[in-house]
């Protein structure tokens, strides 16, 4: 699903013109990336948390050259499902079968 289907769902179910939705959900990823970037994390019940996650330093390898590079420390954005979310998708998402070898 794009950006442009789940603002017309949502439109359709609440009845608000488009551009309202799409405004409002613009708001909403310019406001989580923000207060984000400050520092802080987002947690919303029964839905998830935005939160930042710190990668340790290490050592990466470039094959081209063939030389260690160094990576620093660094943090990343992350999403954690609440655990109602989870178990709702366990419950309701039906799992895919496996093409692997000796699935037939």
């Amino acid at each position: 699903m794009r950006k442009a289907d789940l603002v017309n769902q949502i439109s359709e179910k609440t009845g608000i013109p488009k551009v309202d939705v799409l405004l409002t959900l613009e708001t909403m990823f310019k406001e989580v990336k923000s207060t984000i970037i400050s520092g802080e994390n987002i947690y919303i019940r029964g839905f998830g948390s935005f939160i930042t996650k710190k990668r340790a330093a290490k050592i990466g390898r470039n094959i081209k050259k063939n030389v260690a590079v160094h990576i620093p420390a660094h943090y990343i954005p992350s999403f954690k499902p609440s655990k109602e979310f989870v178990a709702e998708v366990k419950k309701l998402v039906a799992p895919k079968p496996d093409s692997g070898p000796g699935n037939e």
